[in-house]
């Protein structure tokens, strides 16, 4: 899509509160009776909702004055919807703003520090919720983590899993990603790193933490291209790090330098437990939020978390994949597949071998996608059922398969060997010198235009249409 194209099709991305109006005015938003609890309850109602209605719960625990919300953006149309896109334009308008991010705007006043907490006591001030049966407690687990580089001053935003471990104290996973980079560089100095947890942001700054983007690139500037304007942030009450203005509650604090804590088990996206570890810990200075705050909790394994990993590696394996293969058209993340690890691909095939091509380029995107399949242009790779019959008519494992062993993925996949283990792709696109008729697609002439409601008589009584016989 071009940038005219894209501009002319894209509407406001919307804020938290709007968002949430938007779901209630056409029920899709579920309010919860007063006084859930935060210990498993929240979480098995939201669950059971997933996909279908967000959730809103006042008074959890029957003493929290802060309600939880959970489930904000639990499907594709969803997210598309709340920035302002139709969906087949999400992933064009995530890699433009990807391309131009918009530095932020700082203001000096702003909701998100209303409240100022400086005595900090974590679970007594803020409702976190424990989600599956076998966490280790209460999680943060919507929260963008915002770290500042210790050398340059540019900020990194991501989401990690954050458990509360004491009343000033939180455990966080840190994966060798820019977080812990930045961590080093402070360790090396002997110095903590400021950073920041903020709870409760719009849904198109919640996307644009998980940008797949070089480091010293600051996810703060792509939320504000999303929004099509510069996003207002304020510098925390107790360290230099910058905050959305308007988020609903921010935890300010420090990575504490050489020092680990026990974290774990918790129920991870791909609705396994990650394994209890000696882990980074943050020694928490302040808390400040609204007057009249929300705590968003993202379920582990559900639609939010999936779709939020999903939508910006697509759209950066997409760009990946076209700098090569211009013949790529699309790419899916399937959700079967965790929103990780399967990976389906549109191609316009011009090269026999090129679909072989494209798999080895798409594991070279990402090194958590574990499985490939590379389809036709009359394959709907966003419908399981359309790819499995892609491959269960255009594949043939002696000719098509494509094994690679002993190679990086994900951690987090239990299957694994500490993340090494191996990937496979399959050609499921047709031979460029097959005959016309041999993989033509059966079809009724007139199906899809079809005036059903006039042309169906009802559901009544068949035997009356019966013809009566001589």
């Amino acid at each position: 899509m071009n940038d005219s194209a894209s501009t002319s099709r894209r509407g406001r991305a919307l804020s938290l509160r709007d968002w949430l109006d938007r779901l209630a005015g056409r029920d899709a938003l579920a309010v919860a009776r007063d006084g859930l609890s935060l210990k498993h309850e929240i979480a098995a109602v939201a669950k059971r909702l997933d996909g279908r209605k967000a959730t809103f719960f006042p008074r959890p625990d029957g003493a929290h004055a802060i309600p939880v919300i959970s489930g904000l953006v639990s499907d594709r149309g969803w997210m598309a919807e709340a920035l302002g896109v139709p969906q087949d334009g999400l992933l064009a308008h995530f890699q433009h703003a990807a391309a131009h991010p918009i530095p932020c705007r700082e203001v000096a006043q702003a909701p998100a520090q209303e409240v100022v907490h400086t005595e900090v006591d974590l679970l007594r001030q803020l409702p976190i919720p424990t989600h599956n049966e076998h966490d280790s407690g209460a999680y943060i687990t919507a929260g963008l983590l915002i770290s500042r580089s210790p050398e340059t001053g540019i900020q990194n935003v991501a989401i990690h899993r954050c458990q509360i471990s004491g009343k000033n104290r939180i455990g966080v996973l840190l994966l060798p990603r820019h977080t812990d980079h930045y961590h080093r560089m402070a360790e090396k100095q002997g110095k903590p790193l400021q950073m920041a947890i903020a709870i409760g942001v719009d849904p198109a700054t919640l996307l644009s933490s998980q940008a797949i983007v070089p480091i010293d690139h600051d996810e703060l500037e792509i939320a504000g291209a999303l929004h099509g304007r510069a996003l207002d942030v304020i510098k925390c009450r107790t360290n230099e790090v910058r905050v959305p203005a308007d988020a609903e509650i921010v935890i300010e604090g420090r990575l504490l330098p050489d020092e680990r804590e026990e974290e774990g088990p918790f129920g991870e996206f791909p609705q396994y437990y990650g394994e209890r570890a000696r882990r980074h810990v943050i020694e928490v200075d302040a808390i400040t939020h609204r007057r009249d705050a929300m705590f968003h909790t993202i379920v582990g394994g559900g639609l939010e978390h999936l779709l939020l990993g999903a939508i910006p590696r697509e759209a950066t394996i997409l760009n990946e994949l076209q700098r090569s293969f211009p013949g790529v058209r699309d790419v899916h993340l399937a959700l079967g597949g965790v929103g990780r690890y399967h990976l389906y691909v549109k191609l316009d095939k011009r090269q026999d071998g090129e679909g072989k091509n494209v798999i080895l380029g798409a594991f070279a995107a990402h090194y958590d996608i574990k499985h490939v399949v590379v389809c036709d242009m009359d394959v709907d790779i966003h419908d399981p059922r359309e790819v499995e019959w892609a491959v269960s008519t255009r594949f043939q494992a002696d000719r098509d398969l494509v094994v690679i062993a002993h190679s990086q993925g994900s951690k987090l996949d239990p299957s694994t060997r500490d993340g090494v283990g191996a990937k496979m792709g399959l050609d499921a696109t047709i031979p460029l010198d097959a005959p016309e008729m041999k993989y033509k697609r059966i079809r009724i002439p007139g199906e899809e235009s079809l005036d059903l409601d006039a042309l169906l008589a009802g559901t009544g009584d068949w035997r009356a249409r019966l013809a009566p016989r001589t």
